[in-house]
């Protein structure tokens, strides 16, 4: 059984602790959660507006303009479903102890990158070379 980490909510990372440590973990578990939660009601609240929002629109302008939009709420409501299996996945890292190690390398992620993107699973170094070596393929 995990012993219960306790963070104060004005709890800011800081370089030189040791890297994941639990205070650290607990920090990117609270974020991830809460990124989440939002998502998800985010989700819940689209949901209801289309249900409340289905009727008859007599003019063709106004009915394909209505389309218009449900399909880009929709497009970015698959976006954050996405984004919610990315999630997902960093608090599995989490509860294995992976979390915050580059996939590729296996080194440390530095913490700025993991604070500005939380699903990081990789270096900015060793991203970047994924990214050329993706480029260089599908320019082939």
């Amino acid at each position: 059984m995990k012993s219960e980490v306790i963070l104060d909510t004005d709890y800011r990372l800081v370089e030189d602790e040791p890297f994941m440590n639990e205070r650290q973990v607990e920090y990117f578990r609270r974020k991830l959660l809460n990124w989440k939660a939002g998502l998800l009601e985010d989700t819940k609240d689209t949901i209801e507006d289309m249900q409340e929002g289905t009727r008859n629109i007599p003019d063709v302008a106004d009915r394909a303009s209505e389309e218009t939009d449900r399909a880009l709420e929709l497009r970015t409501r698959d976006r954050q479903r996405k984004l919610v299996s990315k999630i997902d996945q960093a608090l599995r890292r989490i509860e294995e102890g992976e979390f915050g190690y580059c996939s590729d390398t296996g080194n440390p992620i530095s913490l700025k990158r993991l604070d500005a993107r939380p699903i990081a699973t990789m270096s900015l170094e060793a991203q970047e070379r994924h990214e050329r070596k993706e480029k260089v393929h599908r320019d082939t």
